[in-house]
Order: C-alpha cells, then structure tokens, then sequence
C-alpha cells in the first residue's frame, strides 16, 4: 500500500509539474517522472504471488527500459530517437512476457486490427514526419502494435478461463492498449499540432499503462482458491 501511495503522488508531481510549465517547476518533474515508473517498478517487483518467475522478470526489464526512456526523453538534450529505442526494447519485452502462455498472433484478427491502428497513425502523420526519424518510427509503430495486439488477443484467448492467466491476461491487455493510447497521443501532439493539455493526457495514460501491466504480474488469489477447492 504505502509503494502504491507514494507511486501516486510522484505521478500527481510529475503531471502537475509537466515540462510545459515555468523553469522553477522543472525540478520537481525530473525528480518525480522517473521515480514515478521507478516505484510501478517496485509494485511489480513485490507482487505476490506472481503469475511465474518468468512473466514477472519480462515485465520488470520492460518496465526498467521504460524508466530509461522517461530519463532519455526529458533530459534537455534532443534524444529522442534512443529513448524511443528504449521503449521499444520495453515493448519487446512485453511481448516476451506475453508469448510465455500464448502464441505470438494468438487472435491474427486482433493482431492485425492492432497493426492496421498503427499504419492509419502514420499514414496520417507521415508528412510531418522528419525523413530522419520515419524508420526509427515505423520500427517502433510496429513493435508497439503488435505489443498491443498480443496483449488482446492473449486476454481473448483467455477470456472463458477461469484461472489467474485470464485476470492478468485482461489486466497486461488494459495496459497495452493505455500505452498505445498515449503514445498516439504523444505522437499528434509532436509531429501534428500541440493538443491542450498534453502533458496531462500523455502522462496519465502512460502511467496508467504502466499500472495495469505492472499489477499483472500478480495472480488472482481468490479465483485460485476457488480453483482449488472444487
């Protein structure tokens, strides 16, 4: 309880302080976007009892390449192209968290409706997109799609199982499809035109995101005992 508290309000302190606003706040949100992700870390570290060793070390390293690209994203520095890699490296290993119980593609339609969400996006932005960044963009785009599409499907597969790999399932797909909902965001709000706000909706879907993924590392107690006693 008291992890999920202070994570919170680092999240509360990072919005509220977004690099949008004046110099003397600057501080607070490069001290409470890090220790933010750095806390859902330690939420996913202590989840008890976990789905399995394996799902919850996928999920910590994603969790952990996440923490560097928040790092490499508001550093004053133009380096936008390695914190993207960082978080694709966060999505690849989502997916590998995922593929420990289902097939990559285990619902294709799902999988590809995902994929197709990504391609409308860059369709639509592609003109505002630099030519330098566009393959590092439709590499990510790629890998965050069918990072959303895997988590659905998964959850899907699951659906009419009444097990802790359903619960979870469900809880990984919620974060998925939060993380693509504030990248998008993200994106429009860089290559298209600023959206009001931004920080706010970016920031509270990502960590959002986070939230969800890290809490399915965890097991659904009472749908095993129940389980085990019939």
């Amino acid at each position: 309880m008291g992890v999920t508290v202070a994570a919170a309000a680092a999240i509360v302190g990072a919005i509220l302080a977004g690099p949008a606003v004046a110099d003397g706040w600057r501080l607070l949100h490069w001290v409470c976007k890090p220790l933010a992700t750095a806390l859902i870390f330690l939420l996913a570290w202590h989840a008890q009892p976990a789905l399995s060793v394996r799902y919850r070390r996928w999920i910590l390293i994603g969790i952990a390449c996440s923490l560097l690209g928040d790092v490499l994203l508001m550093l004053p520095q133009d380096l936008f192209v390695p914190g993207l890699v960082a978080f694709l490296f966060g999505h690849a290993c989502f997916i590998a968290a995922f593929l420990g119980d289902s097939r990559f593609g285990v619902r294709p339609w799902l999988l590809l409706a995902s994929l197709a969400y990504g391609a409308v996006n860059l369709y639509l932005l592609w003109g505002s997109i630099g030519a330098a960044l566009r393959v590092p963009v439709i590499v990510y785009v790629a890998v965050l799609a069918s990072m959303g599409g895997q988590a659905l499907g998964r959850a899907w597969a699951f659906a009419r199982r009444d097990d802790a790999a359903a619960s979870s399932a469900w809880r990984a797909a919620v974060g998925a499809m939060l993380f693509m909902l504030s990248d998008t965001l993200l994106a429009w709000n860089r290559f298209h035109a600023a959206i009001p706000l931004s920080s706010l909706w970016v920031l509270s879907t990502y960590y959002l995101a986070l939230w969800w993924i890290a809490r399915s590392v965890q097991r659904d107690d009472a749908l095993i005992e129940a389980g085990a006693a019939q």
